[in-house]
């Protein structure tokens, strides 16, 4: 069988974040696989940008990584009860690519947020913001970790095993989405 590629998405833009720090964990605990991680310092979304210069290349390398990606990870922080601006900035610009490259694609959201609810608010506006696209978002076991300042150890892995076994829990869901998706609609049904 051929490896599975996974792409995870930041919703937060720091470098030592503590949803880079989980995303870095989901990967790892997916197992063998393909990985990338995408950037989202893209520009802010402008109709008038996309009439006179059409897609801009880095948002076009976003929405192929999408498309060509197995399965997604979206490990995102809750901005003031909501979805952060860099990823709703880089929902709204794949949203104008040809494709549609989240339509069926199996996507786990997962978030640390330093207050006691771990991002449940985020996440739950995230999954709003991308039903229109109609991925096939892995529901569970939902992994939110709360208090994430004080979740990673110095090397960056989590020290909850509660939290681990969750997010272990999750990537096993995930590769099972992906070998169902590609053992075909006999399978799946």
């Amino acid at each position: 069988m051929t490896t599975h590629t996974l792409l995870g998405i930041p919703g937060a833009l720091r470098a030592g974040s503590t949803n880079r720090k989980l995303l870095a964990e989901a990967l790892r605990l997916y197992g063998p696989a393909d990985k990338q991680v995408a950037d989202l310092r893209l520009p802010l979304y402008d109709g008038d940008l996309e009439d006179t210069r059409g897609i801009p290349p880095e948002v076009q390398r976003l929405a192929d990584q999408v498309a060509a990606a197995d399965a997604v990870i979206v490990a995102s922080p809750e901005y003031n009860k909501c979805i952060p601006g860099v990823l709703k900035n880089a929902l709204d610009w794949i949203s104008r690519t040809k494709g549609g490259p989240w339509n069926g694609k199996p996507v786990a959201l997962i978030s640390a947020n330093a207050g006691r609810t771990g991002g449940e608010t985020g996440q739950f506006t995230i999954r709003h913001a991308m039903t229109p696209f109609r991925p096939r978002f892995v529901l569970g076991p939902q992994v939110m970790v709360a208090d994430s300042g004080n979740a990673f150890d110095d090397a960056g892995r989590l020290t909850s095993e509660r939290y681990t076994k969750a997010l272990s829990g999750l990537m096993e869901q995930l590769r099972a989405e992906v070998d169902l998706l590609r053992a075909g609609p006999d399978a799946q049904a």
